[in-house]
This record gives structure tokens, sequence and C-alpha cells, in this order.
């Protein structure tokens, strides 16, 4: 569907971010700190931004906001610290503003725990959420065209409470940041039962509420969300059986030494982008231990430990069932009726369980789901994936001249660190430098239009 351009004037978005997770947050972050150089500078241009959430608030990933549980990444590479070390919106500057800098100095340690991080991440927000929508869910984006060119979209977002109209934006670039999918194996639904670990916390605290009390909980998995929820859920409920099903005989742990560190290095990506598609799967296979169904090396060695000494004690409650697979899991009632299977003898294990959660890893959404048949316009490779600038800009036909960029799902051009925390706040400012260049050659004119009166569905 496209809009054609009529008469009047409106003013007109430099972008428009879908999603606000800790990407387009540090975009936002990165826009605010730009807009701010130009003060008292002759000749710049502010740049106008608005993020669209579902969520009511901020949130990341709160279902595993585990106690123990501590980030992977060094608190450095935070919203800002790789792009403007000065920045007002670092860790540091949050750590201050807690009154903890000089305990977390003390505490010598550079992975704050998951629930710190996310509180920092809060905080960031809440110093610009005046330009994000939350509670709004954008179900459609129409391209809007100038004299036979796509020049703008219009944005429509409605009001997931279903309170107010919907909002419509017009922008000139469109950044992506809806974040992953959760992924369930062919055949599963989840329900109150049945988990992805993303839900874990939230579903855990309903169990625990349950009468009789869990006698047996399914962890299908074996990367670090299924090793902890595995830790959690063991310590959580005492009196119940945890049984890992995993596809390898153990555990693996996490390549995280400093030679390996460096995939995630901002050069890493030029590299990894310029590389045949040769190289690059090399580089995938040779340091897909350092982020893929790996796991901390501590967490390995306490569970490895009660595994152990409740042997020593005649009491194995926490099963690990080894290179074996989950083929049936359906509710009935109360209860989940699963199926192991060994992947050495192929016999079959029947377990009733109170819940099954599965630590099975989340999928990147083709950007092609948001802008139905405008979709056509995008350029692929032989293999169908979306063809990506290296500033994550999606490559088009010529007559499109508004840009839509990908904070995420860009593995396949840019390497490892498409969708992780590594590589944030150099990210954003690559996405918003090209923004900044492409709309120093923009036609102002083609963009100052009402929107159609409004868009069904």
């Amino acid at each position: 569907m496209s809009e054609e351009l009529s008469g009047g004037e409106r003013s007109v978005h430099d972008l428009v971010g879908v999603g606000f997770g800790p990407s387009n947050l540090a975009l936002a972050i990165a826009v605010a700190e730009h807009n701010a150089d130009l003060q008292g500078r002759p000749g710049g241009r502010a740049v106008t931004a608005t993020f669209v959430e579902r969520q009511p608030q901020f949130g990341w990933h709160r279902g595993m906001l585990l106690t123990d549980a501590t980030m992977q990444v060094s608190f450095l590479k935070d919203l800002v610290t790789l792009r403007n070390p000065r920045s007002d919106f670092s860790f540091l500057s949050y750590l201050q503003s807690r009154d903890r800098l000089i305990d977390f100095i003390n505490h010598k340690n550079f992975f704050p725990s998951r629930v710190e991080f996310h509180d920092y991440l809060q905080w960031a927000a809440d110093r610009v959420d005046g330009n994000v929508a939350y509670g709004h869910e954008v179900v459609a984006v129409h391209p809007v065209t100038h004299a036979g060119e796509v020049t703008s979209f219009d944005v429509v977002a409605r009001d997931v409470a279903g309170a107010s109209e919907p909002l419509i934006h017009r922008t000139r670039n469109l950044v992506l940041g809806t974040g992953l999918v959760p992924r369930l194996p062919d055949g599963v639904t989840a329900d109150a039962r049945i988990w992805h670990t993303r839900d874990l916390l939230p579903n855990a605290e309903r169990l625990k509420g349950m009468s009789p009390s869990p006698s047996r909980i399914i962890v299908v998995g074996a990367g670090q969300s299924a090793a902890e929820a595995v830790d959690y859920l063991h310590r959580e409920f005492p009196a119940a059986e945890v049984c890992a099903v995993i596809t390898r005989y153990g555990y693996s742990p996490a390549d995280d030494s400093a030679f390996a560190n460096r995939v995630f290095d901002p050069a890493a990506v030029d590299d990894y982008y310029m590389a045949s598609p040769q190289v690059k799967q090399m580089i995938l296979d040779y340091h897909g231990n350092t982020n893929y169904s790996v796991v901390d090396h501590d967490l390995i060695e306490d569970l490895y430990r009660r595994v152990y000494q409740e042997k020593v004690r005649g009491e194995e409650r926490l099963r690990l069932l080894n290179v074996s697979r989950v083929v049936q899991a359906v509710r009935s009632g109360d209860r989940v009726q699963t199926v192991v299977e060994s992947m050495i003898t192929g016999s079959r294990t029947a377990l009733d369980a109170d819940a099954v959660v599965f630590a099975t890893g989340y999928r990147t959404p083709d950007p092609a789901w948001l802008l139905g048949d405008f979709a056509e316009e995008f350029q692929r490779d032989d293999a169908g994936q979306v063809r990506v600038s290296r500033d994550y800009r999606i490559e088009t036909t010529p007559r499109v001249r508004a840009g839509i960029y990908l904070q995420g799902g860009t593995e396949h051009t840019h390497g490892i660190s498409s969708s992780l925390l590594s590589n944030t706040s150099i990210r954003s400012a690559e996405i918003l430098d090209s923004i900044v260049e492409y709309s120093e050659f923009a036609d102002p004119l083609a963009f100052d239009s009402p929107p159609a009166a409004s868009y069904a569905g």
C-alpha cells in the first residue's frame, strides 16, 4: 500500500524506532547527545525522533532477572561508553547517581548482576522517555510516495489497552528494534504449565502457590538460560525433582578468553562484513562457543557439584538426561505428559511433570512481517536473506529514498554481535550517522504533507 502525497504541511520525524529495548534506548541517547552538541553551532540541524514500545514501561528480559545471575559482558559495554566515554548515561554515571560507585569499585568486578544492569537500563530510559510511546504496538507501516519515489513512512501504532485512538507517525527513517521472538519446538504450545525461559520468574511464582507442591519440573536446553533455570528451580522447589534434558553429555563452557572476545570488537564487524561467505561461516563455526549454547564455567561447576553431592547422599533430585531430547510435551489437566528420547538408543521414557521449561532460544523476525507488500522492495541475497549495508540500512530498490535500519537480525551480514550488547553503543552511533548523512541530501518538500485521514486495520 502506498499513499501519494498532497498539499499542506506537516512535521515529519527523522526517525521512528519500533521497540524500545537496549538497542533503541542507546539510539535515543545518541540522538539526545547529538542534539545537545549542536547547541551554539551554526548550520547544524537537530534530529527528531520518537519511539514506540508495546510494554507499559521499560523492561528487558524481566522473566530472567534471577537474583544471582550476572551479566556476561563487561559493564564498560553499556549504552554509551564505547561511543562516548564522557557520557552522562554511562553505567559509572548511574552508579554515582545511586551512591554506589565506590562500593562497585571495591567489589573488583567487571560483571554486575543482571538485576543491577536492568536498573541501570531503567534509569537511562527514564531520562529519555519523553519521546517514547509506551503501551503502543506498531500494527502497520505504510510507504508514502512523492513523484513516484518512497520518501517516508506512516507508522501506525495502536494502544495495547484500547484506551485511545491509534497513533500515526510520519518518518523519513524507520529503525526496527523489536528484539527476538521466543522459539518453541514444533507442536509445543506455551501455557501455564509449558513455558519458555523468557517467562520463567512469573510462571515459577504462580507454581509456588499451587497445591499440591510440584514434584517434577523438566528443563529443556543446554545454554546459559537453561542452566540458570535448572539452578533456580532446583533451589526454589526443594521438594521437586528437576530434570535437565540436553542433547550433549553436559553443559559446555563459554569461551570468554581475551583473544576469543575480539570477535565482539567493533573492528570485527568490519572484518566480518567484508569477508566472503565461506570466511563468514568459518568465523561463526570457530567462535560460536563464545555465545551459543554455552554456560559460564562457575555455574557448570556448581551444578556438577550438586549432582555429585546428591549421589553421595543417595537422593538424586537433580537429574541430567544427556544426549536426549523431548519428543512430546502435552498438557493433561495439571500435568504435562512428557516423553524423552535417547538420541543414542532411541528408547523413550515417559515423565509426567508439573511444568516443562523450554530454554530453546530465540529467532529473529524477518523485517518483512511489518511492512507487508512493501517488503518486495527489499533486495535479498541468494539465500533469500535481506541485504543490509554496513550502516545497518536495508538495501532496497532505487525508488526507495526513505531508510529502514535494523537493530538486530544482521548476523548474516555483521556477525555474532548483531543483537548483543557488546556493540550496542557503536551500532546506534553508526545508524544515527547514516540518518544524518542521508538527511543532508533530502528534499524537505518531499516530506511536508498530511497523512491519509485513516488507515484501515
